[in-house]
């Protein structure tokens, strides 16, 4: 393993997981945490970073596709979770990068619609992802070390030129809403969606390579990639934190960044941010569609139709969701994710844990476990949690909407216990 290696590795691990989308998340958190921003950035790290990288060291050892994920469950369950994800994909985290694009670059220079932004945003998408090409994946290259450049130098004249002066925090819990917010990262479910490439191109770059040497590469990229993601994210927390007298209590997330870029660096800089951060939203967008119509081809006997026809079903979507801003995406975004992030999340769990404590038996019964216990916090997010809250309690950690954390882990560990007395009778 030279350093060569681990130096690509670790770009390309930090890049999947760095939408230019995320950026909006942090800087709000910080804004609103106030003196507790270290909490909340804890809390954000472990779904938006921690989580993420374990679903990389899962592909790592299960050396195959999204659908292995879950097929220890069984196949059916597992093509249903994979249609599920996609359809998540396609129709929040896409349309949302057309969303911040207009409130990021459009609706500050222009007075136009978010519709005409989504609708001209999604025909070019439309057009690249039918008409595929690497001009995007060149472009992209290019467009997270400039990302990068500009929020270190937003961070760090924030850090060396604000006092430390915090506002209070306005979060009862500041810990469990990072890692909700994490949620929105969408990080999860990109490692286990496109993590498999990240895989694949390993395996093809070092074909003598020994496998554990690999899973070895896997390990220290991760571990460096997490801590640039930690690093990035904690310090646009921190700096939201800082500017928490600066700017209006109902600030939009958009509308903060764009006001910190310019209070740090000026009003060109904070354009050139955004040209920045809208090309990468787009190959993001494009990737998302492209991914999603390539697993649908692959269900249908790799039919071109089928690729094309969701194409334009995942632009269309783009359009009618795209067309509200990014505070309601987020918003409506919140249940699919308190129904899917606790089953990936457990998934990407049994699927790191060595195979002796996973068996077929193990993964249904914790899956399910999940599953039930996760439904009072998806009913909890449209709006049900006082009409259920004298039934569910009692369950550990609900105030908190991670009740289903705990009963998947005692689910684990009794599973595996019975399965252990099973064996030995």
């Amino acid at each position: 393993m030279d350093k060569k290696s681990l130096t690509i590795t670790s770009f390309a691990l930090f890049s999947l997981f760095f939408g230019a989308g995320n950026l909006i998340l942090p800087p709000l958190l910080g804004f609103k945490a106030g003196n507790l921003w270290w909490l909340v950035a804890l809390g954000f790290c472990v779904s938006g970073v921690v989580v993420p990288l374990m679903g990389i060291l899962a592909h790592a050892k299960l050396q195959g596709t999204m659908f292995d994920f879950a097929k220890k469950v069984s196949p059916l369950f597992s093509t249903v979770y994979c249609f599920i994800m996609y359809a998540i994909a396609i129709a929040l985290p896409s349309p949302r990068t057309a969303s911040v694009t207009h409130e990021m670059a459009i609706q500050p220079f222009w007075d136009s619609s978010y519709v005409l932004t989504s609708l001209i945003y999604f025909v070019l998408v439309f057009i690249f992802a039918i008409n595929r090409t690497k001009v995007l994946d060149l472009i992209g290259k290019l467009l997270t070390p400039g990302i990068l450049i500009v929020l270190i130098l937003i961070m760090t004249i924030s850090v060396f030129t604000l006092d430390f002066d915090f506002a209070p925090s306005t979060f009862n819990s500041p810990f469990s809403y990072g890692i909700l917010e994490g949620y929105q990262t969408f990080d999860a479910i990109g490692a286990v969606v496109v993590g498999a490439v990240i895989i694949v191109s390993i395996n093809l770059k070092e074909k003598e390579a020994a496998y554990t040497d690999k899973r070895r590469l896997i390990r220290a990229a991760g571990f460096w990639a997490g801590l640039g993601l930690f690093v990035i994210y904690a310090g646009l927390i921190l700096t939201g934190a800082l500017f928490g007298k600066s700017f209006d209590a109902d600030i939009s997330r958009t509308a903060l960044l764009s006001g910190i870029s310019i209070a740090t660096l000026g009003n060109t800089a904070n354009l050139f941010l955004s040209v920045l951060v809208s090309l990468a939203c787009f190959t993001t967008a494009v990737g998302i569609v492209t991914g999603t119509s390539d697993f649908v081809k692959s269900q249908f006997k790799d039919s071109i139709l089928a690729y094309r026809i969701t194409a334009l079903v995942g632009c269309v979507l783009g359009v009618l969701v795209g067309q509200f801003n990014v505070g309601y995406i987020i918003a409506v975004a919140l249940p699919a994710l308190m129904f899917i992030y606790p089953i990936t999340i457990i998934l990407i769990l049994l699927n790191v844990l060595p195979d002796r404590f996973t068996p077929p038996a193990v993964f249904k019964t914790v899956v399910l476990v999940t599953i039930l216990f996760s439904i009072p916090d998806f009913l909890g997010s449209i709006g049900w949690g006082e009409a259920i809250q004298p039934y569910t309690s009692w369950i550990p950690l609900s105030q908190y909407q991670l009740g289903w954390v705990l009963p998947a882990l005692a689910a684990l560990v009794i599973s595996n216990l019975t399965q252990q007395k099973t064996e030995i009778a």
